[in-house]
């Protein structure tokens, strides 16, 4: 199974913001060298964060980003929901056997505890905000 590192990148991104690398502003190659990934994929984060108003951009040659709020303000839900991660874990979609009382309700059962972990999930990364994750960076 293939790890989803959408979050993570994100989180990385905004974390770079908030410490407040350059003052005008962070340009997309700045943020890509750190996170050690191509511009473009940055920009594509960039413009979900916007989307989601974690972020302010400027375009152009000079382009640059910005948090929009303050990172005390922005939870790593809101990332995680701006960036539209997937859930955490995904039921399988393989047929049913017909002949099999487990594969006939498995997936129903499945769903059941699936979302509850999830809603424990969400809530504990409503609980963490950037600016947390900030402290801990420049702790190390």
């Amino acid at each position: 199974m293939a790890n989803n590192i959408q979050l993570s990148i994100a989180v990385h991104i905004l974390a770079g913001l908030a410490c407040g690398c350059d003052q005008k502003g962070v340009t997309s190659g700045h943020l890509a060298e750190s996170v050690n990934t191509s511009a473009s994929f940055v920009r594509r984060t960039l413009a979900k964060l916007s989307k989601a108003g974690l972020i302010e951009t400027a375009t152009g040659k000079a382009g640059a980003c910005w948090l929009a709020k303050d990172a005390k303000s922005i939870s790593l839900l809101d990332i995680y929901r701006a960036v539209d991660a997937p859930k955490a874990f995904a039921i399988h979609d393989y047929s049913e056997q017909k002949e099999c009382y487990v594969s006939c309700h498995i997936k129903t059962a499945l769903e059941k505890a699936l979302t509850k972990t999830q809603k424990a999930m969400e809530s504990s990364l409503s609980d963490i905000s950037l600016a947390q994750i900030v402290s801990d960076v420049k702790k190390k």
